[in-house]
């Protein structure tokens, strides 16, 4: 838990108090927490001060597209959980609540800080909280994905026992560390996280490649940071934007690289790349996740419709005499950038509190 080093760098951890308070209780509160700090411990947050700082930190992420919708964040505050059982139990409740009936409600929980700087806190071994196995085989290949070989390698150390006949979606069992630091497997029951399958509108055979995701990325590896204290696992979630699933997750070449498969039953000739097919089986892929996304009734936003509700999310901020941090590689969608309007805004990123903030993996 870093402590702000000078009184300069305070002021600005407790800036967005500015949000949450005005007049003579904003100056007791901005007290409160110098003292606090000074001291080396977590920064006090009332409830309602850490739904601000919840919605703050999405409101200031730079790799978010999304960030339209901040002000509708719900923000659970389970400071009070610190044990392996606690946070596993709290991680189905969310779960839970943002899958809902498809609509997919935006949910930050924020567990317990460190109980001092440098001591320990709970932790999420998972990148997210529904995530498919990768299988290394002795060859070096991967069943599954690639991306998640690491944490599938420590889940098969811990006891984890896949499914007897092993596929290329198979949901990972959850690891969680307490504050004892001591990590709990955890599998998950069945049907809690909800999955789509995956089919074309036009062509039958799409739904015969047994594609399939899941519905609601819950982002759980990432630590919240907000007045001076980090939370370590804070896992949160939006909505899906088609191409993360469709342009990335099942089309990068170090993921499930499917393109070439879609090319061959789509009857694309592949001898060049100067026929496109690449392009071409990309479109369909990514035509698919819409379409069975929609059929499904799970919400996910297109990349025309997310960036154009992005550059509204930077005007009303310019409206509020705000800055917006954004990185370009991030935003920009990776289908036809050249057609949003993201592609063309002049996008810069500098450092924002509060924030989410990788950090190095919990196996590391």
């Amino acid at each position: 838990m870093p402590v702000p080093a000078d009184r300069d760098q305070v002021e600005s951890e407790l800036a967005f108090l500015g949000e949450a308070h005005s007049g003579p209780v904003l100056a007791g509160r901005r007290a409160v927490y110098r003292v606090a700090l000074s001291a080396g411990h977590p920064a006090p947050l009332t409830p309602a001060e850490l739904t601000w700082a919840g919605r703050i930190a999405w409101r200031n992420h730079a790799r978010c597209i999304g960030r339209l919708y901040w002000r509708t964040l719900t923000v659970r505050d389970h400071r009070h959980l610190d044990t392996a059982d606690e946070l596993a139990a709290s991680l189905c409740e969310h779960l839970a609540l943002a899958q809902g009936d498809g609509g997919v409600r935006s949910l930050l929980t924020v567990f317990a800080p460190p109980d001092r700087p440098g001591g320990p806190a709970p932790r999420i071994w998972n990148h997210q909280l529904g995530a498919y196995a990768g299988y290394r085989g002795r060859d070096g290949t991967i069943l599954g994905d690639p991306k998640n070989a690491a944490l599938t390698a420590q889940a098969l150390v811990l006891g984890w026992l896949p499914p007897a006949v092993r596929s290329r979606f198979d949901l990972l069992p959850w690891i969680i560390a307490g504050r004892d630091g001591r990590p709990q497997l955890f599998p998950l029951p069945p049907g809690l996280v909800r999955e789509v399958p995956l089919r074309h509108p036009d062509l039958p055979w799409f739904e015969r490649l047994g594609l399939r995701w899941y519905a609601v990325p819950v982002i759980s590896d990432m630590r919240l940071h907000a007045a001076g204290t980090d939370y370590p696992a804070a896992p949160f979630n939006g909505w899906y934007m088609g191409t993360e699933i469709g342009a990335r997750n099942l089309a990068d070449v170090d993921r499930y690289n499917l393109l070439p498969m879609i090319a061959e039953k789509l009857g694309l000739d592949r001898r060049s790349p100067r026929t496109l097919w690449r392009d071409r089986a990309l479109v369909e892929l990514n035509l698919a996740v819409l379409h069975s996304y929609a059929a499904e009734g799970v919400k996910l936003v297109d990349h025309h419709t997310a960036s154009t509700e992005f550059m509204k999310f930077c005007e009303r901020e310019k409206s509020a005499g705000r800055d917006v941090s954004a990185r370009w590689d991030w935003i920009v969608p990776p289908l036809s950038p050249a057609t949003t309007p993201v592609f063309h805004a002049p996008l810069h990123e500098f450092p924002t509190t509060p924030d989410f903030h990788g950090q190095p993996p919990a196996w590391a």
